[in-house]
């Protein structure tokens, strides 16, 4: 009878006969104290997963009315601005990157709250923080690699299929009319000219240019033809990304909330972290407000493979994609 009542849960879910309205709306971000004491805080938040400004779109989505990314991390930085108990805030940083969009708006926000509220913030890059990723930590004013991370991949890449091949085989064409030459460029269900690979390499230019000047914001103690070089694509360790002066130090995720106190001069603080109510964070490496699961990062909902397979247009990311 439980396998016949969860059959029918699911087919109520999926036909939409169900609806959100039997489910509660997002909340309010609350204050959770993880550790520490005193009236000053240091607030850590969390950056995971695919970079994306699209709303998470799981089942469970369809009844649980989650914010984007962007969104919610706007919400948790005004938050803060609001509050000057914050004394500084910690970035935790585990995603191999995502979108350009997406990548710039988080880096933007930081960059805005920089003008209201002069708080050190740090980036602690956990097990990944590659292409936008790392993007998002030059906001930063300071970069904590842990020992076993892994950073770089600076760069833009844009996927596309050309399935022109396996449709010809099967005696399938797709016919397009269209106003220009150039109009369906990126369609899989053609080859891609040397005109289109062309201009799709000038907005990756484009792009690239701007990841460029992030980095030498960021990094001021690097010239720029030395980002050039560091910035071809492919990965460092810790150790690597620090002797090259892409981080300042290699660091747990204690040392980096040592170091957010020291540099806003406080001793004593609490570590709080913004959740909505009925979440559970017992310590500092619980996973936050918009983290991703396993199988999210292995097969990631937005990726540009399931994009294209779903119809999408090509990708432009800032995006370690093996």
């Amino acid at each position: 009878m439980s396998r016949l009542l969860f059959l029918c849960f699911v087919l109520a879910t999926m036909t939409g006969c169900m609806t959100s309205s039997l489910f509660p709306k997002t909340s309010p971000l609350q204050e959770v104290v993880l550790s520490g004491e005193g009236r000053d805080k240091v607030l850590l938040i969390e950056i995971s997963g695919i970079l994306t400004s699209a709303k998470p779109s799981g089942v469970l989505d369809r009844f649980f009315d989650r914010l984007s990314l962007p969104a919610r991390f706007k919400e948790e930085l005004t938050k803060a601005a609001d509050d000057e108990d914050v004394k500084a805030i910690v970035l935790r940083i585990n995603s191999p990157g995502g979108t350009v969009t997406a990548s710039d708006i988080l880096y933007h926000e930081i960059q805005e709250l920089k003008k209201t509220r002069k708080v050190p913030i740090i980036a602690s890059i956990m097990d990944l923080g590659t292409s936008g990723g790392y993007y998002v930590a030059m906001a930063a004013d300071w970069v904590v690699a842990h020992p076993s991370s892994v950073t770089g991949s600076l760069g833009v890449i844009m996927l596309t299929l050309n399935a022109s091949g396996l449709m010809e085989k099967i005696g399938v064409r797709a016919d397009a009319v269209t106003s220009g030459p150039h109009k369906d460029m990126g369609s899989p269900f053609r080859t891609m000219t040397e005109q289109d690979r062309a201009i799709f390499q000038g907005v990756i230019d484009s792009f690239y240019s701007r990841f460029l000047r992030v980095i030498e914001q960021g990094r001021p103690n690097l010239k720029p033809e030395t980002v050039r070089q560091l910035a071809d694509g492919r990965i460092y360790s810790a150790t690597q990304a620090k002797d090259h002066g892409l981080v300042d130090t290699i660091g747990y995720l204690d040392d980096a909330l040592e170091l957010a106190k020291k540099d806003a001069g406080i001793e004593e603080a609490r570590v709080v972290i913004y959740q909505r109510a009925g979440g559970y964070h017992p310590n500092i490496y619980a996973q936050g407000p918009g983290g991703m699961g396993r199988a999210d990062w292995i097969f990631p909902k937005l990726d540009p493979v399931s994009l294209l397979l779903a119809g999408g247009t090509p990708a432009f990311m800032y995006l370690w994609l093996p």
